[in-house]
Parts: structure tokens; C-alpha cells; sequence
């Protein structure tokens, strides 16, 4: 569920607002899931009702995935009872849900604080997003800036789905729901009259990888510099070159420290999070002895039920954390290639791992929540990179094909909730080449304020 309060610009409010069954107010003419552009360009044009920031409860308020649907791994399913298989996924133990406040150019998370550019800028350069955001006078309000990667993905909403249709992209499926809220943000498909993928929806941060996409470990591929971008056609985070290619912009403003971490090691076994009021485990999966002859490598359904069975530091409600809550653990100022050590914090434990490609690394962790991407609805759930995020693919320019980490250790992307091991890993999934595990680490978490 998701709360939107509309202010108007029109003299008549009942003119541009309705009231829906449920009594929230909603804008009658509001986008549809089709993702159809109002052509406002957020330049004010649209009215000049301003926002009054607000005092977010946590400097790093986590907003729930809005996922209320539970899945195994063939599609949606009733939610299980304690115990059962699948049971203690996102929908079951559900985070605050989204709260907007929208007028005609503006969007006020109601949560987080932050204040959004209502409008989608398409065609817009990386190295031009700055000056753009910083130019902008918008509803009263000058202090935009182009938003970093866990503010922008602060917005996403797991209730969206890629949708299963051509696999060339070139159509957008009927199943197909963009990740955010589209009652209050605008939002469009890539053009694919002009010959881009529906998908091609990638959005501009200014949080850049330590290191270099495309980059192997033996010195063929020196990479290339990216930042780390937020899907919202197909719930992703991945890593897009600073230097070529266009993208989706949408500026932000409001306080700047959301995605600081205020980490306090309790001296327990956990670590607490001061500026999301989460506890963690302090070890990983591996190092609580879990798996296969203790290696900590788990597959979906067995990570939700190793959270839930956990009694750790005279406490039994934890759980597999969902894709933001895991998300916001990710320090991007560290890498395998950068800091020798995944993108978490030193204070936490993260277990060494050796590749596909046969290098030292560190692990996938899996979330509680399902990514409604693939041919089939719900096989897959969503993971955050901690460690290099691997495909099998060619450099650009180049004709050999190689492991290589294609998207950047901070990625967030989705893989099988189950299947053999005599069948994973794989790869060549995509135009990246991805790689696909099946059997991933796991961090708990707990609501402890």
C-alpha cells in the first residue's frame, strides 16, 4: 500500500483530484502503468507549488518495497504459515510503506524527507546531469543536485515487474509495471520507435565505482568507468559508463545525508545501524556455520528459513533483510579491486570467496524480495553484490569473451531461487553476459528502533 496527497495549482481542487474507494487522494489524470510521459520538463512550467522539508524520523529512513505478494519459485502463491517452505519472505514482514506528497513539479517522500523533481529528463549526458540539476529552480526550491544511488533507490517499488515479453526488448509486455510510483512520478519506457529497448530506462546517480566495469583481474581489460545507475523499467542497479551513452535523469533535494551509514559494533555478534534503526549480524551466513559443510552458500528458500530460525545475541526475530534494507548496508567507497574487501563496512565480517573465473572475491547476498523478471514470474529474487558483479561477455570493442565484473561490486541484480547445483553457476545471461548463482551468502537484520 502506498499513501499519495496531491496539491493543485487549479482555483477548483476537485477540478485535477478524486478520491479513490480506499479514501486517499489521487490525481484524476494521473500516469498509467504504461509508463506515458506528461512532456513536463520540470522546469516549473507546470505550476509553483512548493514543499516544506520536514524532519525524516532516521537520517536514512528505509521505505518499505511495497512487495505485498508472496512467490515460490513458479509464481505468486498464499503467503506461507511459520515454518513452511518460503515462509519469511518480503511481503510477510512488510517495511513502512511509500508516502508521497505531489504537486505539480514536485514530489515530497514523506518517509525519507527528500524532496523529487517530479519530472523524467530523457537524453540526458552523465557529465551534464551536474550542471542540469544545479541550474534548476523548481518549485520554489534551488538546492537541486543529482541524487546518489541509495537516494535514488530509495524510490524503487518491488511491486513493478519487468514483464516476459520478446527477448529482444523491443515491445513492451502487457505484464510490464515500472518500479516506481507512477500515481506520483513521471515515468516512460525507452523510445523503442528510435530503436532503444524498453528497458532502457537508466538513471543517473552520481555514486561512481571504485573501480572499472568491464575490468578482468589478469590485466586483458583495463574498464571503464562507471557509475552505478537505477533501472526502474527492470528493477536493477548496475554500473553505466560515465563517458558514453545518454540517460534518465530526475534531480533531488532536501538534507544530504541519506545513505550514511552510522554503524556501532555491539560487542555481540551484531552490528547496529544508528541511521536506518536496523541491527545486523556481524558474521555472514558462513561464519554462523550455515550451509553445506558450513560454507554459508544457501539457496533462496534456505536463507529465509536460516533467518528465521537464528538466535543470536538473546534475539529470535531476525530475518533475510529485503532489497533495501540490504542495499543501504553497501559502502561504495570499497571494493575487491579498490580496498581488497567487499562493499560493506570493515566493521562487518564478509566471507572470501573464489570466483567463476577462478580470483579471489566476495559473495552475492540474497534479500527477502522476489524480482518479478524472466519468463517466469517469481523464480528469481533479488541479490546485492558485495562482491564483483561477474558476467561472461567481450569488452567493448573487443571479440573475446571473458569473465569480467560487468556491473560493479555494489550492483544489484537477480538470480534463481532454487535449482541444482550440478546446473549453477551459469552464465551469458544477457547482453552482459551475467552470471547466475543459485546458491548465494546471507546477512540477517532485525528492526531494533
Amino acid at each position: 500500500m502506498r499513501i499519495i496527497t496531491l496539491f493543485c495549482t487549479a482555483v477548483l481542487f476537485t477540478a485535477c483530484a478524486g478520491k479513490s474507494d480506499s479514501g486517499v487522494l489521487e490525481d484524476s489524470g494521473g500516469s498509467d502503468d504504461s509508463g506515458s510521459d506528461s512532456g513536463d520538463t520540470g522546469d516549473g512550467s507546470g505550476g509553483d507549488t512548493s514543499l516544506d522539508d520536514i524532519t525524516p524520523t532516521f537520517s536514512t529512513t528505509l521505505v518499505g518495497t511495497n512487495q505485498t505478494l508472496c512467490y515460490d519459485a513458479a509464481g505468486e502463491i498464499t503467503c506461507p504459515d511459520t515454518g513452511a517452505d518460503f515462509y519469511g519472505q518480503d511481503a510477510q514482514h512488510a517495511g513502512a510503506s511509500p508516502t508521497y506528497t505531489v504537486t505539480d513539479d514536485l514530489v515530497r517522500d514523506d518517509l525519507t524527507g527528500l524532496v523529487w523533481q517530479r519530472a523524467q529528463i530523457d537524453g540526458m549526458a552523465w557529465s551534464d546531469a551536474e550542471a542540469y540539476c544545479g541550474a534548476l529552480d523548481l518549485g520554489g526550491r534551488t538546492d537541486w543536485r543529482v541524487p546518489s544511488t541509495k537516494e535514488l533507490y530509495s524510490l524503487i517499488d518491488f511491486s513493478g515487474s519487468t514483464g516476459n515479453g520478446s527477448n529482444d526488448y523491443s515491445e513492451v509486455p502487457d505484464n510490464a509495471v515500472p518500479y516506481i510510483d507512477t500515481d506520483a512520478f513521471d515515468f516512460s519506457y525507452g523510445d523503442v520507435s528510435a530503436g532503444e529497448r524498453y528497458i532502457d530506462t537508466q538513471f543517473i546517480t552520481t555514486t561512481v565505482y571504485v573501480s572499472m566495469v568491464f575490468a578482468d583481474d589478469h590485466g586483458e581489460s583495463a574498464g571503464q568507468e562507471a557509475f552505478f545507475g537505477v533501472n526502474l523499467a527492470d528493477g536493477r542497479i548496475k554500473g553505466y559508463p560515465t563517458g558514453t551513452g545518454t540517460y534518465q535523469l530526475r534531480c533531488v533535494s532536501g538534507h544530504d545525508s541519506y545513505g550514511a551509514n552510522d554503524l556501532e559494533d555491539q560487542g555481540d555478534g551484531t552490528v547496529m545501524d544508528h541511521a536506518t534503526g536496523r541491527m545486523w549480524t556481524q558474521t555472514d551466513s558462513a561464519g554462523l556455520g550455515a550451509g553445506p559443510e558450513g560454507t554459508g552458500t544457501l539457496d533462496w528458500p534456505s536463507a529465509l528459513e536460516f533467518c528465521e530460525d537464528l538466535d543470536l545475541a538473546g534475539h529470535t526475530d531476525w530475518r533475510l533483510p529485503d532489497a533495501k534494507e540490504l542495499q543501504a548496508l553497501v559502502d561504495y567507497s570499497r571494493s575487491p579491486d579498490t580496498t581488497g574487501s567487499a562493499a560493506i563496512s570493515a566493521v562487518f565480517d564478509a566471507t572470501p570467496i573464489v570466483n567463476e573465473a577462478g580470483d579471489d572475491d566476495f559473495g552475492w547476498y540474497w534479500s527477502s524480495t522476489t524480482h518479478l523478471d524472466g519468463m517466469v514470474m517469481g523464480a528469481d529474487a533479488i541479490y546485492v553484490a558485495f562482491g564483483q558483479a561477474l558476467g561472461y561477455a567481450a569488452a567493448p570493442g573487443e571479440s573475446d569473451t571473458m569473465f569480467m565484473d560487468v556491473h560493479g561490486a555494489g550492483a544489484q541484480r537477480g538470480d534463481p531461487k532454487v535449482g541444482s547445483p550440478d546446473e549453477y553457476p551459469q552464465w551469458g545471461m544477457g547482453p552482459q553476459g551475467d552470471v547466475r548463482r543459485v546458491h548465494n551468502l546471507a546477512r540477517c537484520v532485525r528492526t531494533a528502533e
